[in-house]
């Protein structure tokens, strides 16, 4: 199990490897994000997009999707997240990409006011089976301190 004190500014760790289909592109966006160009090629042939996108935020839970497996192999002590910040969708998502991630940890710093705590910032990458980095953005996380 992982505490605040074991976590390492500039430790990296990459991981996950998640296939975007075409059937998950259309039924999240159909749910969450009904813009025409994440429901058909038709429609996003006209934009940038040029074909059928993932939604952005449908890449935000496929990151999260990797990120807990991630957490469920590498135990740690946990206590959910006050947000993230500078959330960045770089290149758009395909039905056909393969994403996988990449995390540094930038900071810590045990809480002022809840001494059981820790809070660390750190970034995530995600990239395409090309390497291309498709998303950004910086989390925040509550940890546990170690139990006496």
């Amino acid at each position: 199990m992982q505490y605040f004190e074991d976590i390492v500014v500039g430790s990296t760790a990459r991981f996950g490897d998640y296939p975007v289909t075409r059937e998950d592109v259309v039924a999240f966006a159909a749910k969450y994000d009904p813009q025409p160009f994440h429901l058909s090629d038709e429609a996003a042939a006209t934009t940038h997009f040029g074909r059928l996108s993932a939604s952005g935020w449908h890449t935000c839970a496929m990151t999260m999707a990797m990120l807990v497996e991630h957490l469920k192999a590498n135990r740690q002590a946990g206590l959910g997240s006050p947000g993230i910040d500078e959330l960045r969708w770089l290149k758009p998502v395909y039905p056909g990409d393969r994403l996988r991630c990449e995390t540094e940890v930038l900071e810590k710093r045990r809480s002022a006011s809840r001494p059981e705590m820790g809070i660390f910032k750190s970034r995530m990458a995600v990239f395409n089976q090309d390497d291309v980095m498709v998303m950004t953005f910086v989390s925040n996380g509550l940890v546990a301190t170690r139990p006496d």
